[in-house]
């Protein structure tokens, strides 16, 4: 029986068939879900409008949990737009909310304003063809978002069994249908989001251990690729608010905790 959520998603579309063409996967792998998975609730609701919250309010709640302070939930803000952008191309509610964000002078700030205005300019046809040509194109796209590629120059390597040996002492599991592996940019950002906005119950320093050990040795060289990559337009900025994000948690999780 399909999850209400699940069930306004696909009504909110028109259908089971077009909510698949639009979250970019087969038609059988939506058919198979009984709830929207939770590496896919962020390109789901971009996708159909359907407010996270009422897609999974397992993993999203209206208010926050009463321990976790306005640092971490503008942390996991941080993790969870970095995902979004990375699973799919943005849609136009997307580009629409990303253009209403605020900066200040500080580099985060300066990366924010950035985004923002080349939200507010590009157009979405042309974000989904910048979008294939970096990371899916005629056989490969220009970038490899992938752990295991980035520190072995291969795919599913041993940095990926480590990673899933340390996602399921989090309980942490692979959703059935997900294509992706688990090194994926976008899976990992979706993933310290819900750990540091107290989502995802898992015990204590989880969150650091991820970041040290599974992102740390080479997110930050992702993302400055991005930045520099030839067919990055819109991703150029998504790049550096990525590369300047990864260099602050970096500074922290280095301070004793």
């Amino acid at each position: 029986m399909r999850d209400p959520g699940l069930s306004a998603a696909i009504q909110a579309v028109g259908g089971v068939s077009e909510l698949a063409r639009r979250v970019g996967i087969s038609q059988p792998s939506v058919s198979n879900w009984d709830k929207v998975p939770a590496e896919r609730v962020l390109v789901v609701e971009d996708a159909t409008g359907v407010p996270r919250v009422r897609l999974r309010p397992d993993l999203y709640r209206e208010q926050p949990p009463a321990n976790v302070d306005e640092v971490d939930l503008a942390r996991a803000q941080e993790y969870a737009l970095l995902s979004a952008l990375l699973a799919r191309a943005p849609g136009t509610e997307l580009l629409a909310r990303i253009a209403r964000i605020g900066g200040d002078a500080s580099p985060l700030g300066v990366a924010h304003i950035a985004l923002a205005e080349a939200a507010a300019r590009v157009k979405t046809d042309a974000i989904e063809r910048e979008y294939f040509d970096l990371f899916i194109g005629l056989g490969r796209g220009e970038l490899l978002p992938y752990g295991s590629y980035y520190l072995t120059g291969f795919l599913n390597e041993r940095p990926l069994a480590r990673l899933r040996d340390d996602l399921a002492a989090f309980g942490v599991e692979r959703v059935e249908g997900n294509c992706e592996p688990e090194d994926h940019a976008a899976t990992l950002c979706e993933i310290m989001a819900g750990l540091v906005a107290g989502r995802f119950p898992a015990p204590d320093g989880a969150e650091r251990r991820l970041f040290d050990k599974h992102m740390a040795p080479w997110i930050g060289r992702f993302f400055a690729d991005l930045e520099r990559a030839q067919s990055a337009g819109f991703y150029r900025h998504v790049g550096t608010l990525g590369r300047v994000f990864v260099e602050i948690e970096t500074e922290a999780f280095a301070l004793p905790g």
